[in-house]
């Protein structure tokens, strides 16, 4: 304070320049990312860009179910579009080995699960940043092969013996909604193998290695004519909801957020009702 009265006493051209000075500290200090209480408004990684002007820049690293590849991969090249400079890279797997790779320190900006149980492997490990939205949902139907030559008509038609039948592991949300429809069935199925995501339990009717997988209504619209669905009542009762969150190290908040405001906006949700998701 001293100082600044001391300078009030000189020539008023030497007040402009100590202004100026000022000012240009100002701007210095804002441009490295910090707010005016001092804390820090972006990641320190020069990946996590977004400028002054808000234009974003650098990779946005994804993990995503399994189910969502096809809608996210457009949803990605949208992105990427609407946002010149950045980059979308994807992870698609099963929720519960996606959900462990982040817990174990695997780095990624967004999480989009198919259950809120593996969402919780995350959030419960602290490694979430806020709270998880849902942001659409999905229901299970059984893909026959082409033509569906053994007439699968329902749920209990797959405890034939004479069937080659697929499911998705029972820790990935496919395998727990579809033992919780068998459930309310009260069917008892034995698979011949037990898939670790549902891309994988389809791939088997698709190489007809198998007469039928238990999958999402989505995974049999995008495999167009190379299966095809019946659907089951029981189905109805092992609804999944969909959650996505931000990470907690996230190298790219900035463009992160812009990702999952695109995903839940009415342009990504028209993707995804194409794709045969349900609304949240």
């Amino acid at each position: 304070m001293t100082r600044i009265a001391r300078r009030t006493r000189r020539p008023l051209q030497v007040t402009a320049l100590g202004a100026a000075a000022v000012l240009a500290l100002c701007a210095c200090s804002s441009s490295d990312g910090s707010s005016s209480d001092g804390s820090s408004s972006t990641k320190p990684d020069s990946s996590a860009s977004a400028s002054g002007a808000g234009k974003l820049s650098g990779t946005v690293t994804v993990f995503a179910a399994a189910s969502l590849k096809e809608s996210f991969t457009t949803l990605g090249k949208e992105f990427e579009k609407q946002h010149p400079g950045t980059k979308v890279t994807f992870s698609f797997g099963g929720s519960d080995s996606l959900a462990a790779g982040i817990t174990g320190g695997a780095p990624a900006d967004v999480f989009a699960s198919a259950s809120p149980k593996t969402m919780k492997i995350v959030t419960d490990a602290g490694d979430a940043a806020g709270t998880p939205a849902t942001f659409v949902r999905n229901q299970l139907e059984i893909a026959t092969l082409p033509g569906n030559p053994d007439k699968v008509s329902s749920l209990k038609d797959l405890a034939n013996s004479d069937l080659k039948v697929v499911l998705c592991d029972k820790e990935v949300p496919c395998g727990a909604a579809a033992q919780k429809a068998l459930d309310a069935g009260r069917l008892k199925l034995t698979p011949v193998s037990y898939e670790q995501d549902v891309k994988a339990a389809l791939t088997k009717v698709e190489l007809k290695e198998a007469d039928a997988a238990v999958v999402y209504k989505t995974d049999v619209r995008s495999a167009g004519d190379k299966v095809e669905g019946v659907e089951f009542p029981e189905s109805a009762d092992a609804i999944n909801d969909y959650p996505i969150a931000l990470l907690k190290n996230a190298q790219n908040t900035e463009a992160a957020k812009a990702f999952m405001a695109l995903v839940r906006s009415a342009e990504g949700q028209k993707v995804l009702s194409g794709a045969g998701f349900l609304k949240p």
